[in-house]
């Protein structure tokens, strides 16, 4: 019986379905077609876009419907269309708008006639920002990427697996909800990349909701300080406007606004902004943005916007395109980002628009008009009638509960639809070359995924080059197992070096080999053998470190680690193998101090909860101290055969005697940092950890403790917190400060003091840290504080200065505080410059102590 009613199902229902698909094709006024066109249908306040050969398709139920077809910088059309059940065709034909200029006398005194519309939309930015309390809105996206040109090798290295054409197509239908003024939830249901079966899109509907009533704007990735929007309050000062013309839509005065730069490198938009006469918002916009507003690694990038009215009084975006160009290094590709909205459900903030009232002038200085300087007419003021607010409470389209601090959602299965599926729900038809570009690549996803293409690439990719065994480090992959085995390049002035030099142990050969393996649901597994040998003092050290990331959701960590190795007395490390090892050579300097250990450690990293992660650490180690055993430097010694080498023993304020014998320690530490407010992005099986308007907080307390054999017994705590903040157009700062005590010291050793971040070479240190402090004299048992800032730029001071445009160089400051027993109040000011080739920094450092200038110096570092 139940086979019976499927078959009924299956073949009869279909009858019952009384809707139809309306296709066409929107053409210009030669027939060539018009690419991401916007039809919007009134009376389901949805629509769809038509594709790069303007071809568009809609599914509908039977009825009758009004449909407006759009494009920027054409009249629009409304066409009335019935779907009966049956396949209909609608080719629409679309002509350029004819412009209508404005009767106005204009006199060599007056401002352009765009200049009185956008100051009205300026004035009325804030309440067309938020007209809409809450809304909810399907969005389809569309990612398409191409490669016009592709070298053979980079900086060289082989090119392999990239090839002319799409290089990346993807597909996403969404559920957007978003309730003013900051709350948003987003819920992923279709996902679908070309050649990537397994694989999810990367579009977020979210980010795509760019806005220009804000009054500016941030293109993630594109750009630190973001862009002035022509509707800033502000936007005077940046932009020049231009009137072009006006033109009739539905009863509608529609003003075409060029926009324009004031100065040549400001951050802000060119192009073309349609404002809709009499209410003064938003009706469509074409605007770019080029190498000249300071974006990086595109050549430009371009933002088409339709708006449609969803309610009387509240008009949203209908459709989106994002269009860009890009050159470099031998490349040379395109691509776009196109969104369709539909099925909207609004919650109106007000009950109905505000008005723009003119009222009298007020009285002016009297001038004495001339023939040759007529009196200028007074500008009309205007006052704002402000509309009376909608109950927050009338009719709600979203419950409280929906907005958490999970802003995106990727349906588990949302990878899985099939091509039927697509076809049905997509708003905008392929082109035939996406069309080819799906089965092309899914034919040859199933050739790519196997051992002998996998094995082929790999033997490519692994052949060794001088680049990655001396510099970046060498790994041979096992594409088709999906693990590697990765080597420490031999000499590396960023990470561990192979191949060190030191007063202890002379000439040293350091091996660390990592082996990866990563399982299909995002698990890891890590083993990381090292051995290390010095040849002067002649031992041999090696230890075995094995890590498993068992939860990828709460990126949970388990770590087993232990042997003999050597380790700086500074358990942060400060000082690079390689710059010690070149001061040490070269300049007589042995800044790093050195000890050995045989140690067992156990730790485990997790995320208790949102923004809540802990740290725990169990250690047990024979700590044992080393001594210098050559003196060997480039620079040699000095007349009297007197070396410039210091002791392996640090000098230490607190510490008359650093020296210590041999001794066991029990520690244990832990950490717990909390991000109040930190929002997140669920993919299956991985958790994508974002930002939050609060500071992290963070608690660590470490303890050594005398039992199963420990010599050292101590307490300590600290209090931490950290942020980054955002200026806008100013620039960004950073920040972290600490705090600390101690307590209980029955004994303890300078390893088991509070170091901090120090640095004595031209090499810059962390930045978090210290740039011109010792890096032992001040480390401390007792209580103190630390604290650094610093604050970037981004261009605001140097883009003034046509050189310094020019090279896009941009300026840092900062500011590093220490308060110790001994240190008293420590402070380093320092001005630089970053991006020097993209890539360098060259701070000037100041310190003082207490009060007085103690110490200067230059330092170089990366600053991207």
């Amino acid at each position: 019986m139940r086979f019976t009613w499927f078959l009924f199902l299956l073949l009869f229902v279909p009858l019952f379905c009384f809707g139809g698909t309306l296709r066409g094709r929107l053409t210009d006024e030669n027939g060539q077609g018009l690419p991401f066109a916007s039809i919007y249908i009134k009376e389901t306040s949805s629509g769809t876009a038509t594709n790069e050969n303007g071809y568009y398709q809609l599914q509908l139920d039977s009825g009758s419907y009004t449909l407006e077809f759009k494009y920027v910088g054409y009249k629009a059309k409304t066409q009335v269309v019935k779907i009966n059940g049956h396949p209909v065709e609608l080719n629409v034909q679309l002509f350029p708008e004819v412009l209508n200029l404005k009767e106005v006398v204009v006199h060599a005194s007056d401002e352009d006639p765009a200049y009185p519309i956008m100051r009205n939309a300026i004035r009325l930015r804030k309440y067309h920002l938020s007209e809409a309390l809450a809304w909810s809105a399907r969005v389809y996206m569309k990612s398409v990427a191409r490669m016009d040109k592709v070298p053979s090798k980079v900086l060289g290295v082989r090119v392999v697996d990239v090839d002319t054409g799409i290089v990346y197509l993807s597909e996403s239908i969404s559920q957007l909800h978003v309730k003013r003024p900051n709350k948003i939830n987003e819920k992923v249901i279709s996902s679908r990349v070309s050649g990537q079966k397994k694989g999810f899109s990367f579009n977020q509907a979210s980010e795509m909701n760019v806005s220009f009533y804000e009054n500016l704007l941030k293109i993630e990735g594109l750009n630190e300080r973001g862009f002035v929007s022509p509707l800033a309050n502000n936007a005077l000062f940046y932009y020049r406007y231009q009137y072009l013309g006006a033109f009739e839509e539905n009863g509608r005065t529609i003003n075409k606004i060029k926009v324009m730069p004031r100065r040549r490198n400001d951050p802000v938009f060119e192009g073309i902004v349609y404002i809709v006469d009499g209410t003064w918002r938003i009706h469509s916009t074409d605007l770019k943005l080029t190498k000249r507003a300071g974006i990086e690694f595109v050549d430009f990038i371009r933002v088409r916007q339709v708006y449609a009215p969803v309610l009387e009084h509240v008009w949203m975006p209908v459709s989106q395109k994002f269009t860009f160009e890009a050159a470099g290094l031998g490349f040379k590709g395109r691509g776009y980002v196109t969104g369709v909205y539909s099925n909207y459900k609004v919650q109106a903030a007000y009950k109905k628009p505000p008005v723009l009232e003119e009222v009298e002038p007020e009285p002016e200085e009297t001038i004495v008009a001339t023939a040759q300087t007529p009196k200028p007419a007074p500008k009309p003021r205007f006052k704002i009638i402000e509309p009376e607010k909608a109950d927050p409470q009338d009719k709600p389209i979203h419950s409280e509960k929906l907005f958490t601090k999970e802003i995106l959602l990727i349906e588990e299965d949302a990878n899985k639809r099939d091509s039927l599926y697509w076809d049905r729900i997509r708003p905008t038809p392929l082109t035939k070359e996406e069309s080819k570009d799906y089965v092309k690549k899914d034919k040859l996803e199933a050739i790519k995924e196997s051992k002998v293409y996998q094995d082929s690439l790999d033997r490519i990719r692994n052949k060794p080059t001088f680049g990655n065994l001396f510099l970046s480090g060498y790994t041979y992959r096992n594409s088709y197992e999906d693990n590697y085995l990765r080597f420490d390049p031999i000499i590396s002035p960023t990470s561990n070096s192979i191949l060190q030099y030191n007063t202890v142990e002379g000439v040293v050969a350091d091996v660390r080999v990592t082996y990866g393996r990563r399982y299909d649901d995002r698990r890891r597994f890590i083993v990381e053998p090292t051995v290390r040998y010095g040849f002067s003092n002649e031992k041999f050290n090696a230890k075995l470190r094995t890590a498993y990331v068992y939860n990828t959701t709460t990126n949970s960590i388990v770590q087993l680690e232990g042997g003999r190795y050597v380790n700086q007395i500074n358990i942060n490390e400060p000082i690079l193998p390689f710059v010690n090892s070149a001061y040490t050579l070269v300049a007589g300097k042995n800044y790093m101090k050195l000890y050995q250990r045989d140690f067992i450690r156990l730790a485990h990293r997790g995320e208790l909860s949102n923004g809540l992660q802990l740290t725990a650490n169990l250690e047990y180690a024979h700590r044992m101290p080393m001594e210098n055993t050559t003196y060997y430097s480039f620079k040699g010694t000095d007349p009297e055969g007197v070396s410039s080498f210091t002791s392996n023993v640090p000098v230490s304020a607190e510490l008359p005697n650093a020296n210590f014998n041999p001794h066991e320690v029990l520690m244990a530490s832990f950490s717990l940092s909390i991000k109040p407010g930190q929002r997140y992005i669920s993919r299956p099986n991985q958790k994508i950890n974002l930002d939050s308007k609060y500071p992290t907080i963070s608690l660590a307390y470490r303890t050594g403790l005398k039992i199963l054999g420990g010599d050292i017994q101590y307490s300590t705590a600290a209090l931490g917190v950290s942020d980054d903040l955002s200026f806008g157009l100013l620039g960004r700062s950073s920040y972290n400060a600490a705090a600390g005590v101690f307590w209980n010291k029955e004994s303890m050793t300078l390893m088991d003091y509070r170091h901090f971040k120090g640095n004595r070479t031209i090499f810059a240190g962390a930045y978090d840290g210290f740039q011109l402090l010792d890096y032992y004299r001040y480390s401390t048992n007792n209580n103190y504080l630390e604290a650094h800032y610093e604050h970037h730029f981004n261009g605001f001071l140097f883009n003034k200065i046509p050189l310094f445009r020019k090279l896009k160089l941009q300026e840092v400051v900062s500011l590093n505080y220490l308060n110790t027993q001994q240190s008293r109040n420590y402070l380093e000011l320092g001005v630089g410059i970053e991006h020097i080739f993209k890539v360098l920094r060259v701070d000037f450092v100041t310190s003082f102590q207490e009060g007085e200038k103690a110490r200067t110096g230059v330092t170089i570092g990366l600053g991207f």
